[in-house]
């Protein structure tokens, strides 16, 4: 199978993510296209879809996945990243390396299974060894079972368990990947790729 995705600069990549995320009932809270705009401008990042056919109606191509990443530094001003560097500082080496942190992402449910999320992770790791990233950070929560296993099979490893007491399947997993240049030679998705640039 080839997957189709399409690399979006900022603008038009945060409307399209706001418009995916209207699919995923199991985030609490949507992202907007301002709160994307806003938390990207100005940082090296990556905005990726994967677009598939209606099962039904081959003819009608729609978003199906999507993930969403960017920089993080040592000295990050915004609360919920200084946090998140704060939280990772003993785990993760970011001095004198670049840290890619994958910030938001997922697959409609009728498309899960297919390799959507996989295709568009070995895509982002093309671009961040290209962009000279040195490692891939994210985060999770432990009842996200489908996500922890799609990074567990592409070679994320837990850096860091952060245990809730009232619940444990709320509490976060983080998962980090070195990146290394043969670390392409292990890809398995045969991609398409499309800039789409306004």
């Amino acid at each position: 199978m080839e997957y189709h995705i399409t690399h979006y600069d900022l603008e038009q990549g945060a409307l399209e993510i706001q418009y995916i995320e209207e699919f995923f009932g199991e985030f609490p809270r949507k992202k907007t296209a301002a709160e994307i705009v806003r938390r990207l401008t100005g940082r090296a990042h990556l905005i990726l879809l994967a677009n598939a056919p209606l099962p039904d109606d081959r003819g009608s191509v729609v978003p199906v996945s999507f993930k969403v990443a960017h920089e993080v530094t040592i000295n990050e001003a915004e609360p919920k990243l200084h946090d998140l560097v704060n939280r990772l500082r003993d785990y993760v080496r970011f001095d004198g390396r670049r840290i890619l942190y994958t910030w938001i992402g997922g697959t409609r449910r009728d498309w899960r299974g297919q390799g959507h999320f996989r295709a568009l992770t070995e895509q982002q790791e093309v671009w961040a060894i290209e962009q000279g990233f040195d490692e891939i950070v994210v985060k999770t929560k432990n009842k996200f079972y489908d996500m922890r296993g799609t990074l567990d099979h592409l070679r994320f490893e837990v850096v860091k368990y952060e245990r809730n007491a009232a619940d444990n399947a709320e509490s976060k997993v983080y998962l980090s990947k070195k990146l290394l240049p043969h670390l392409i030679e292990q890809h398995r998705s045969a991609k398409t790729v499309v800039q789409i640039t306004i």
